[in-house]
């Protein structure tokens, strides 16, 4: 079995690797949502084919728990650079150019993961105002999409921490490439 590159957090710093095992803790727990919702949906499938039962709300289950275990993904993804990522432009680039490059675009994902946070909390905080619940079970909506704000927060600091990563690597390839 081959290890994910960065996995093992040796190339970042003590912050880095808070981020690396925070990121990754969250990966697990939304890792296990996910294997419970399987759980859940072939019991209720079974159940309503062979036994005309089914688990009340599954459809409403599913989607609220699947929705935050979504977002629970991102960070640890983009700590161990596990982005989709062309390189067929950059391979032949200096390392401290393509180290640039990873720097910005992990500003973006750091831009990107705050504005999805900020939008989903005010999007929790309108839903909780108006009191909206799901269908079948009567769940207040407003808890499952809160639950998706920390997975998007630590996204933002994977991204803005790789985003100074990247940076010091290009800073140390640069000073490499003046000593030689």
């Amino acid at each position: 079995m081959t290890s994910i590159p960065g996995a093992d957090g040796s190339r970042l710093g003590p912050g880095g690797r808070l981020l690396l095992a925070c990121s990754k803790y969250l990966a697990i727990a939304g890792g296990l949502v996910f294997v419970g919702l399987v759980a859940m949906s072939i019991v209720s499938i079974v159940g309503r084919k062979l036994f005309a039962w089914v688990v009340p709300g599954d459809v409403e289950l599913l989607q609220m728990c699947a929705a935050f275990a979504a977002s629970t993904f991102f960070a640890y993804c983009h700590m161990v650079n596990g982005d989709v990522k062309v390189d067929f432009f950059t391979q032949n680039l200096a390392p401290r150019k393509v180290s640039r490059l990873d720097a910005f675009g992990s500003l973006l994902v750091g831009l990107v993961g705050a504005l999805i946070a900020w939008r989903t909390a005010v999007g929790a905080l309108s839903i909780k105002d108006v009191g909206e619940t799901s269908a079948i079970l009567g769940w207040p909506v407003w808890v499952a999409q809160a639950l998706m704000v920390p997975g998007f927060l630590l996204l933002a600091a994977a991204g803005f921490y790789m985003c100074v990563h990247h940076l010091r690597m290009a800073a140390r390839d640069s000073r490499s490439d003046a000593a030689a």
